[in-house]
């Protein structure tokens, strides 16, 4: 287990200091379940081992000394060059205690990570939600489906490799009467815009100043 200070300055000093002893004591009480600990952005982070986050969840959320039951967010984070290239991050609050941390585990596209619906029953839709759009999977999820795209839908909008452009785009078929997907159509390719000010005039003639007879200064 590490413990990475390089975010605290001066002035957080005695904040910090709090949250590295809270840091440190839940690292002890886990042991090798976390591991690693950072202070970020005023913050606890965690890295847990991915199979046991449901047991670093029912501490956080069950500690008298923690008492993070306020779950408010999971969320990925997508590092295509990584091995495992996902982050799955839960935000928790202890309003006893005033303090937020965050929980990150690492996973692949193929390995499912433990569903924390048993601990947080409010991590359902955050998870569909992570599945659709990074294609995170979860392990025992009651109803794991898309939740944000369509049914049917090719792919997962917020992996890196994503094409900006989508695979299919949608339109109304007035002849059919229903909406239709079809695949998507480029008609050019890469376009050429002029940036430059239209005070000053581009160094080249428009398209019909040839009439004028003259070239641009």
């Amino acid at each position: 287990m590490s413990t990475d200070a390089a975010d605290i300055t001066a002035e957080t000093a005695p904040v910090a200091s709090e949250l590295e002893l809270h840091g440190a004591a839940i690292a002890d009480a886990l042991g090798d379940k976390i591991v690693a600990t950072r202070i970020a952005f005023g913050e606890l982070t965690l890295l847990a081992r991915s199979e046991v986050i449901l047991d670093v969840l029912t501490f956080l959320r069950d500690d008298p000394s923690c008492l993070y039951i306020n779950f408010t967010d999971i969320s990925g984070v997508d590092y295509p060059e990584r091995e495992r290239r996902f982050d799955v991050v839960y935000q928790l609050l202890s309003p006893r205690h005033n303090r937020r941390i965050r929980v990150k585990v690492e996973t692949d596209e193929f390995t499912p990570v433990p569903s924390a619906i048993t601990v947080f029953p409010a991590a359902n839709w955050f998870e569909r939600e992570t599945y659709d759009l990074y294609g995170v999977l979860f392990s025992n999820h009651p109803d794991l489906r898309r939740l944000l795209t369509d049914y049917g839908f090719d792919g997962h909008p917020l992996r890196k490799d994503f094409p900006l452009t989508g695979y299919v785009e949608v339109r109304y078929d007035d002849a059919r009467k229903r909406v239709v997907y079809e695949p998507v159509k480029l008609v050019q390719e890469f376009r050429s815009f002029d940036f430059l000010s239209p005070w000053e005039g581009p160094d080249y003639i428009l398209p019909g100043d040839e009439k004028a007879g003259g070239k641009p200064s």
